[in-house]
């Protein structure tokens, strides 16, 4: 673990996910497991360490809208948007067929969607970005448990073998998730940002 300002700690971090495992960094909600989102054998042990049902997809953070927008397949799309981000909002999009990142699944579906977002935080953005600029999160807990706040929760929930990165402690709920591939767009899960608000914004 280490001190929220520890620069020599994120890059430890960044070179453990880019070597294959699986670690916990904090985001500007709760802390969340994170791994490659082109390495088939980390998400592999992402699920089994979090103790996730087989396919069931985790979101992809990224550390600049350019990325997002070249990811999906319509970016125009993401416009109404721009208010929610960077921020605890989680967009379910179509994939574009020609990604600068190679996701695989379950980062990606295999109907082609992905769940993307920019998270308000820096020090994961700091991380994502060491990392070439994306990654697969998901809430760090174990399947149907509440999601760690802090990273001796973290360190709680799945032992001091796997690489934390101490931020301090994060407290707001999970992000709001929106399907965009819906017609009309749904609200899949609400948590900071208001729904109301968000489809508001679609509409106009």
């Amino acid at each position: 673990m280490s001190a929220p300002d520890d620069s020599a700690r994120v890059e430890e971090i960044a070179a453990a996910i880019q070597a294959g495992e699986v670690v916990a960094i904090p985001t500007d909600t709760v802390y969340g497991l994170a791994a490659l989102p082109d390495d088939e054998a980390a998400l592999r042990a992402l699920a089994e360490l979090k103790g996730r049902p087989e396919g069931q997809p985790f979101a992809v953070l990224f550390d600049n809208f350019e990325a997002i927008r070249a990811s999906v397949e319509e970016p125009d799309a993401l416009d109404a948007l721009d208010p929610f981000w960077p921020g605890p909002l989680t967009a379910v999009v179509r994939a574009a067929r020609s990604s600068p990142h190679a996701f695989v699944e379950p980062a990606v579906t295999p109907e082609g969607t992905i769940g993307l977002r920019m998270p308000d935080d820096a020090i994961a953005l700091a991380v994502i970005r060491a990392c070439g600029g994306a990654l697969a999160v998901t809430s760090a807990n174990l399947s149907g448990e509440p999601p760690a706040e802090s990273a001796a929760e973290a360190a709680a929930m799945f032992g001091d073998a796997l690489p934390i990165l101490d931020g301090g402690p994060r407290r707001r709920p999970p992000s709001t998730v929106i399907d965009l591939t819906a017609r009309p767009p749904a609200v899949l899960r609400e948590g900071p940002i208001d729904p109301a608000a968000l489809l508001a914004a679609l509409e106009g």
